[in-house]
């Protein structure tokens, strides 16, 4: 898996790799929109990459499935899904700009799962590149066991070619193959003090204890010796081997890494597997004649095949017209219902960016595609009919920029729902909400460029035009103080008439105190059966609001009086005296507008907690406090009103160059203040 901010570099290192195996005869680039891993055509357009890919290639007769991911914090789904499907994953870094906080975010991230990494460093032949300044960064940032093994060879500006600190060889690309031969004496300095430092990491995790006294005893250690317990180091997730990579250099070297020195698919460790009803089942392992268990990391909708699966498969054997178990949980607050039904696998093919080329079968620890498995979506899993089980679903953030939209016409209505399902079911990092109160469809995004991304797959894939709104807050209504009213419903029109009269004293509730309906009727005044009638008329006022259109909360109605008539009196009538009465309160009294509250706890830099803080004072928050987190961050905790956080997630970005995170939790409502209330209530 390449992973790194966008605009490292990572198409177009994966375009240089599979050039460089025959896979494909000359690299695209991503300015030209011919790449490989970019073919969405969102992703031609933009020049950068939105969804994960697939780019499989063969070297010396191991197939490596590259998986490019997206740089963009917006996707950071693919990323995860990403995370899920790969062994190991490089993290690219340009030498000409080196490393952002969104990477160091995901070192941190691929560190807490255990994830055996390595990092190239990109665009050596840049004209700002800084091949050492980069390097120590990366030492610096990613910590002690970050260690070179190649150095660029660089006159006037052009990369000549690479020298091993294993091997001790020069590689020379000068003439646009590569040709081996003994570095100059000029670099023998150079050399043993970046070799020294190699040799010394590796050999701290090897199992070999006798390693380290026969290295410092000044014995050499064979090459090969030496390669082994990189893997080793590797694979444990300790020991981090640093690449470099220019135009037309460090492909073979990078290939070499990834074969020798990368983890297979049989060191992995397994992801939890139950059965359906939770148990944990132990034993399995990547068998490929083990039980069938394998996970949808992607789903994609294409227009001309339908639903297409990407799936990793962890044990056993996945093979065409077989009968297969799906099953997903766990994701219902994403609008993925837990289903568990049976499907029958089609065709099976091995995708290189949007070719799709046929597969015989997929075995553990590889990669495939599979179409039209119509109730598949993205973290289900794939198992035997006979023993169906259940993959832990991997961790996906929240989306929490809220973006209203409806249709343009009464056909892209039509065709809305059905389209807004088809993207649900491919990206579990978004969220749909029929907002029942605002009566608004709301998409829960990860940020504009997500937003931007959605919208534009609805109008181009779907063929469904949408259009923003301005998203509305769901407030409430309570009343000011106290009163009382009366609600008088006597209507005669010469039949059947109305008749139904009733006092009310209404006061305000403290905060969460919800409704309260006091019955203080003494003497019959109003007859028994019609005492719920009013509280009913009174409750559906209620819901339906006195000034403003938002529920009313937090308020105690005590029904003290009233007159009835032995045949005009009903239910519907004292339903109406009571919404009347409910309504006259609101002339007497102050008639208050709540917003909702929300508490806000804020991940950030240390660098940027003096700018969060004042930010979130400035919306009309206040600062709970904060507390120190790991090494270099803060949590920043506040209570902030729901109305100036709708679009937080942009700003917070923007505020933290991309590396702040927030969660919010709802917490109570509270006045709104009359100036807003005033707009608020002009606007309904």
């Amino acid at each position: 898996m390449l992973v790194g901010h966008s605009g490292a570099g990572k198409t177009t290192l994966v375009e240089q790799l599979l050039a460089a195996t025959g896979t494909i005869q000359r690299p695209g680039r991503v300015e030209d929109g011919n790449t490989v891993s970019d073919f969405d055509e969102v992703e031609v357009r933009q020049q950068r990459s939105v969804n994960l890919s697939v780019a499989p290639l063969v070297h010396n007769g191991i197939k490596i499935n590259l998986l490019d991911t997206p740089g963009y914090a917006d996707f950071v789904g693919d990323l995860r899904a990403g995370l899920r499907a790969a062994d190991a994953a490089l993290f690219v870094v340009s030498a000409s700009d080196g490393v952002d906080g969104l990477t160091q975010m995901l070192w941190e991230e691929c560190s807490q799962v255990g994830m055996p990494r390595a990092v190239v460093i990109t665009k050596i032949d840049h004209q700002r590149a800084d091949f050492d300044e980069v390097l120590a960064t990366c030492q610096d940032i990613f910590g002690d066991g970050v260690a070179p093994l190649y150095l660029p060879v660089i006159t006037n500006g052009h990369v000549n070619g690479l020298i091993g600190l294993l091997t001790q060889k020069f590689y020379n690309y000068a003439t646009g193959e590569r040709t081996e031969k003994d570095p100059g004496a000029e670099y023998e300095a150079q050399i043993e003090e970046y070799r020294g430092t190699l040799i010394e990491g590796i050999i701290q995790e090897s199992e070999d204890e006798s390693l380290m006294e026969r290295y410092l005893e000044g014995e050499p250690i064979d090459t090969k010796v030496l390669i082994d317990d990189l893997e080793k180091a590797v694979a444990r997730g300790s020991f981090y081997p640093v690449l470099c990579s220019g135009l037309g250099v460090g492909a073979q070297e990078l290939l070499e890494l990834i074969t020798q020195g990368f983890p297979s698919p049989l060191e992995h460790p397994m992801p939890e597997i139950t059965d359906l009803s939770g148990k944990p089942v132990k034993g399995i392992t990547c068998d490929p004649d083990g039980p069938l268990v394998a996970e949808v990391v992607k789903t994609t909708s294409d227009p001309y095949v339908g639903r297409i699966s990407l799936v990793r498969v962890f044990s056993g054997t996945l093979r065409p017209d077989m009968t297969v178990h799906v099953s997903g949980h766990g994701l219902a607050d994403r609008g993925h219902e837990d289903h568990d039904v049976d499907e029958r696998i089609g065709t099976l093919t091995c995708p290189l960016g949007k070719q799709q080329r046929g597969a015989a079968k997929g075995m553990a620890g590889d990669i495939v595609a599979v179409a039209k498995l119509s109730r598949a979506e993205t973290g289900d899993t794939l198992s035997e009919v006979e023993r169906p089980l259940l993959m832990t679903s991997w961790s996906m953030p929240d989306p929490l920029l809220p973006v209203a939209i409806r249709a343009r016409s009464k056909a892209d209505e039509d065709k809305l729902s059905q389209a807004l399902g088809r993207l649900v079911a491919e990206d579990p990092t978004l969220r749909l909400e029929n907002n029942a109160e605002t009566r608004q469809l709301v998409l829960w995004c990860m940020g504009e460029a997500h937003t931007d991304v959605l919208l534009d797959r609805l109008a181009k894939r779907h063929g469904v035009e949408v259009e923003r709104i301005d998203l509305r807050v769901p407030l409430r209504e309570t009343f000011g103080g106290k009163c009382q009213a009366m609600g008088r419903n006597v209507k005669q029109t010469g039949g059947h008439g109305q008749y139904a009269i009733c006092h009310l004293e209404v006061e305000p509730l403290p905060s969460g105190g919800g409704f309260e309906f006091v019955d203080k009727i003494v003497g019959g005044v109003v007859p028994r059966q019609f005492i719920p009638s009013v509280e009913k008329g009174v409750r559906a006022q209620m819901e339906r609001g006195v000034v403003a259109g938002y529920p009313m909360v937090d308020v105690r109605v005590t029904l003290y009086d009233g007159k009835a008539h032995s045949v005009d009196s009903s239910d519907m009538a004292f339903q109406i005296a009571g919404q009347l009465a409910l309504k006259e309160a609101a002339a007497k009294v102050p008639t208050l507008l709540l917003e909702p509250v929300d508490e806000l706890s804020v991940l950030v830099a240390d660098d940027y907690v003096g700018s969060v803080m004042s930010d979130l004072s400035s919306r009309r928050g206040r600062v709970l406090g904060t507390e120190p987190v790991g090494t270099g961050r803060t949590l920043v905790k506040a209570e902030v009103p729901e109305l100036e956080i709708t679009r937080y997630a942009i700003d917070l970005r923007s505020m933290s160059h991309g590396t702040g995170t927030f969660t919010r939790t709802f917490l109570r409502y509270e006045p709104l203040p009359p100036n807003l209330a005033t707009k608020v209530t002009a606007a309904d």
